[in-house]
């Protein structure tokens, strides 16, 4: 892959790193970086706890499908998408056939962990929310595998450290290889 030439999405469930290492791919490739949540945002003027508030879950999805259609309509971005943007044929669809796909895995203990205090999080809200983490991660982890073309762990290394490591399986020789010879889900994998 070469910086520029092709799309980059992010998908995994919330706390992943998906903005975090984003940011990172998108500043090292040259590329320009969205995020569909804060683009959501900006389209409806408030923030997306509002949004669930006002028009529900299904009212922000169907914002959300809207978003990601055109977002992966552009040429040479690195696209953070939501957790739940997967659940959506059409997302996974524009998602598969727009660009690589990266799935940023983390267990759901972790991902507890890294969201602290976070209270812009709706589908967490007023749960237990690592319990609600795994039914998410139990629902959404099959989706995710489905459409990805390269599965990482981002637990365990700091985001530099795993941008820098999704640089070199984008653009080496592996990459090429691998996105040649097998089919999708199961191009480039690390667990």
């Amino acid at each position: 892959m070469q910086a520029g030439r092709e799309n980059i999405f992010l998908i995994g469930l919330m706390g992943a790193g998906k903005t975090t290492v984003g940011r990172i791919l998108a500043r090292r490739l040259g590329m320009q970086f969205v995020d569909s949540d804060h683009e959501i945002e900006a389209r409806c003027g408030v923030t997306i706890p509002v949004i669930f508030e006002i028009e529900g879950e299904a009212g922000f999805r169907m914002r959300e499908e809207q978003a990601i259609a055109d977002l992966t309509a552009r040429a040479g971005i690195v696209l953070a998408t939501g957790g739940g943007a997967v659940l959506s044929e059409d997302n996974r669809r524009c998602l598969a056939e727009r660009g690589t796909v990266i799935y940023l895995m983390g267990a759901p203990e972790e991902l507890n962990r890294r969201l602290g205090n976070d209270r812009n999080r709706p589908l967490l809200a007023g749960a237990d929310r690592l319990e609600r983490l795994r039914a998410l991660h139990a629902l959404r982890d099959p989706i995710y595998r489905s459409i990805a073309d390269l599965i990482v762990e981002s637990g365990v290394r700091s985001a530099q450290t795993l941008a820098r490591d999704l640089i070199a399986r984008l653009t080496g020789p592996q990459a090429q290889a691998a996105k040649s010879t097998a089919p999708r889900a199961r191009r480039i994998r690390e667990a």
